[in-house]
């Protein structure tokens, strides 16, 4: 069935492993968008407006102003790419919202928790801040990353789609 604009409504009639398609792509896209968003929000703010560190702090600063330039066309790619699955999603009638919305704060808060374990402490790339006391930055760094992941996986729980049993007609034998 077509609306008005041409795209199919809902997930009527569709097999269940059509919904599973859809509802992965959805994860996805999610996913994407929140890792491009993070990559962004990191980028602009800690790095060019803040001006507290760069991606790759272990050189000089242009240098540091290269690797900027580099995460910050990955994270732009990431969320181009995220939006492409969204319109095809959209146009096939498998939007859903909440679910989306879940898997970009998963997206997010996995990107930040990543940045913040395995970028700050265990590969020393950078840090959030020099010369201050780092532990109050990097306990609310981490425990917003987590804030974040722990609401979205709540919303891909509550989201996810339902299996439904489909039974052959039972005929009788004589």
């Amino acid at each position: 069935m077509s609306n008005s604009t041409g795209s199919r409504q809902g997930t009527v009639g569709s097999t269940t492993a059509e919904q599973a398609a859809m509802s992965g792509r959805t994860v996805l896209s999610g996913v994407l968008f929140g890792i491009g968003v993070a990559a962004f929000v990191d980028e602009t703010v800690f790095h060019q407006l803040l001006h507290w560190h760069h991606f790759y702090d272990k050189s000089t600063p242009e240098i540091g102003l290269v690797s900027d330039g580099i995460f910050h066309a990955f994270g732009w790619f990431a969320a181009v790419a995220s939006l492409f699955l969204f319109a095809d999603i959209r146009r096939r009638g498998g939007l859903r919202m909440a679910r989306w919305s879940g898997a970009v704060l998963v997206g997010a808060g996995g990107f930040q928790l990543y940045d913040g374990t395995i970028q700050h402490k265990l590969m020393g790339l950078h840090q959030i801040r020099y010369n201050v006391d780092l532990l109050p930055y990097d306990l609310t760094w981490n425990i917003l990353a987590c804030i974040m992941i722990a609401i979205g996986i709540v919303l891909l729980v509550r989201t996810r789609p339902t299996r439904t049993a489909t039974h052959a007609p039972v005929t009788a034998r004589g």
